[in-house]
């Protein structure tokens, strides 16, 4: 749904978006729900399901899959409805950057694609990690789960903003062999025309104001996630060629500078604007034994972030998006919970998976 079709001489409606999310950040699962399902199995998952707001899902999908197959398309299948939801309720402006923010999900979509012809995974498997929430459409991205070849998704990309920025890319994935280099151009994309046509914080008004703070603070953790990631990688690939703009965390030099050097990314993260406001988040991310550890911890963080704005800014966009994370967070470890029981996984394992404030 095009912004634009929502917009023309609506006043937005905070209050009444804001009011409906909280709501439904309330019904999320906590830690103690959590608790209770890595200590069951997929079948016993599924039943617990039933009796939640996945009711619906699990009831509709339950003739057509069963255990870890129809808990994953009953989680995607209703986020993507709760954010049709939100485009539903929200008026004006706030619809507007709203639906630009949602578009995240065509990134995450091309680049669970991605990684899963990278990794040898067939097309089923591959739909049911997809959150049919953005702008592509549901056979866009079937049909792109079914190409065999990167290369293939890439062409089936053509017309899309994604599209020449992959093609761009294809090169350094080809000579390194990792995925970094195309993942980060579906991110660099992404966070690009996301901030497109958006006014600088000092023109802009204070609901602006707003959601261009949460953006910047997600395009740091991003080039952060992304810095640690080349470092880990051990490819000879320069983090600044891989800066996203947008951020005030970092600028392309010191992304070169600290990328080798995790503690140095944590003290930076200390002493910078976010430090006083993620105080226990950074005690986590220097206490992360792995590459694995720190990005559960950076989610973490960002989630905790957002949270932090919306306490203080109540009724703004703030809430909405920090509703958005903390669904996708339920999701993911949803999701983490019944792989890792149908895969035979200890508890501290799968607790290990789990990104949890």
């Amino acid at each position: 749904m095009s912004p634009t079709t929502r917009t023309s001489g609506e006043s937005s409606n905070y209050e009444y978006v804001v009011a409906r999310v909280r709501a439904r950040r309330a019904a999320l699962f906590d830690e103690d729900d959590y608790r209770k399902l890595v200590r069951m199995g997929t079948s016993e998952i599924a039943r617990f399901m039933e009796e939640t707001e996945y009711e619906r899902e699990m009831n509709d999908l339950g003739a057509r899959y069963s255990g870890v197959d129809l808990i994953e398309y009953a989680l995607t299948r209703n986020m993507a409805k709760h954010f049709e939801d939100l485009l539903r309720w929200a008026e004006g402006g706030l619809y507007e950057n709203v639906a630009r923010y949602l578009r995240r999900f065509d990134a995450w979509n091309v680049k669970t694609i991605l990684r899963g012809i990278y990794s040898g995974a067939d097309a089923e498997a591959i739909e049911s990690d997809l959150i049919k929430a953005g702008e592509l459409t549901e056979a866009t991205l079937d049909r792109l789960a079914a190409k065999e070849s990167i290369e293939g998704v890439i062409e089936g990309l053509d017309g899309t903003i994604f599209h020449e920025p992959l093609e761009a890319a294809l090169d350094d994935f080809e000579v390194e062999e990792l995925l970094v280099p195309l993942e980060n151009a579906v991110d660099r994309t992404f966070y690009e025309k996301l901030m497109e046509g958006l006014p600088d914080a000092q023109s802009a008004d204070r609901a602006t104001q707003l959601y261009l703070e949460f953006l910047r603070a997600e395009i740091d953790f991003r080039n952060l996630r992304n810095a640690l990631r080349i470092a880990r990688s051990g490819a000879d690939i320069d983090p600044s060629e891989y800066y996203i703009e947008g951020g005030t965390l970092f600028d392309a030099e010191e992304v070169r500078q600290l990328a080798g050097d995790t503690d140095q990314l944590v003290d930076h993260v200390r002493d910078s604007e976010y430090g006083e406001d993620l105080e226990a988040a950074i005690d986590d991310l220097e206490a992360a034994a792995d590459l694995i550890g720190f990005e559960h911890a950076l989610d973490a963080a960002l989630l905790e972030y957002a949270d932090t704005l919306s306490y203080r800014y109540p009724v703004s966009i703030t809430a909405v998006l920090s509703y958005i994370l903390a669904k996708e967070r339920e999701i993911d470890n949803i999701r983490a919970i019944a792989r890792g029981r149908e895969s035979g996984l200890g508890l501290d394992e799968i607790e290990r998976d789990l990104v949890m404030l």
